[in-house]
């Protein structure tokens, strides 16, 4: 029996999470977090956000972190999920983190931008304080406020979050302000991991289902919704019980991207990044991913 390739995960020498991914000039970036947390501590132990880029989706450069939470003087700890767009000739970097209490209007998670000339930073603060605190649109003293995405849609960028419930407004043309009122989503077992892409005309929202984490996946035609929830696109990934899925159009292609526990030593709190093909059928709808050892050295 010939040797199986190894294509996933697809950054093998550190643990990374929540993956994002922006096409910039032919350029695949990858922006990850990075799990830190030792042998055997059930706990998320994580300072800063990773960068690595691609042409060929299978070689992978790092840039080190290019992000840290410390550089948010306003943070604590809990560098989360995040997403990067480009908006206005510029880089614009949402980022779930946690606020330090001395610092924080109300406590909980909040979502901080940085902006930057080049995909690959220097990134600044571009608030000096949190777009989104825990309060907003509403504060339940329990759940915390993670996990941002943005999409910009004929002209108009949209703002995403979650705080076990899914949430969109308008971001204002700074990029750096809410435009109008927030909406919450009706999404059935929301947990955390929203992601929104476009494709033909169609919106489609992934996010993770349960617990623990499978990805279901929902159709709309307009940002803000209604959104009409398909079905299932990715199953929990083996021995961890999150699930944050990023598909991305690169060369004509869909890529999913998600994590898994798969390296050694690996598992909730130590993950990695990896990637398979996604498909749609005749019908725009989207097939339930495969994931696979190989990835995208397979034939597809």
């Amino acid at each position: 029996m010939p040797a199986i390739r190894e294509g996933n995960p697809i950054i093998r020498d550190v643990y990374t999470s929540d993956p994002a991914v922006l096409i910039h000039d032919g350029t695949a970036y990858l922006y990850t977090g990075h799990d830190e947390a030792p042998p055997g501590a059930d706990r998320f132990v994580m300072h800063d956000w990773l960068c690595f880029s691609s042409s060929d989706l299978r070689t992978w450069t790092p840039h080190g972190p290019l992000l840290r939470v410390a550089d948010f003087p306003w943070a604590r700890d809990g560098a989360k999920a995040s997403c990067v767009v480009e908006r206005h000739g510029r880089f614009w970097w949402y980022l779930a983190v946690n606020p330090a209490v001395h610092h924080a209007t109300v406590p909980g998670g909040a979502i901080a931008v940085a902006v930057a000339n080049h995909p690959t930073g220097p990134f600044r603060d571009a608030l000096g304080r949190a777009l989104i605190t825990n309060d907003v649109p509403d504060d339940d003293g329990h759940d915390h406020t993670i996990d941002p995405w943005v999409l910009v849609h004929d002209g108009q960028a949209y703002l995403y979050w979650g705080k076990h419930r899914c949430f969109v407004a308008r971001l204002d043309d700074s990029m750096t302000a809410l435009a109008g009122p927030v909406t919450e989503i009706d999404l059935p077992s929301f947990q955390e991991g929203v992601h929104v892409h476009g494709r033909d005309g169609t919106l489609y929202l992934a996010y993770g289902y349960g617990h623990p984490q499978r990805v279901v996946w929902a159709r709309s035609r307009h940002p803000e919704g209604p959104w009409t929830v398909e079905g299932l696109l990715n199953e929990v990934p083996g021995n961890c019980a999150t699930n944050r899925p990023c598909p991305v159009e690169v060369d004509g292609e869909w890529i999913f991207f998600y994590h898994n526990g798969a390296l050694p030593g690996g598992g909730n709190h130590r993950r990695s990044v990896c990637a398979d093909r996604l498909h749609h059928d005749a019908d725009g709808r989207l097939v339930r991913v495969r994931m696979t050892t190989e990835g995208l050295l397979g034939s597809g």
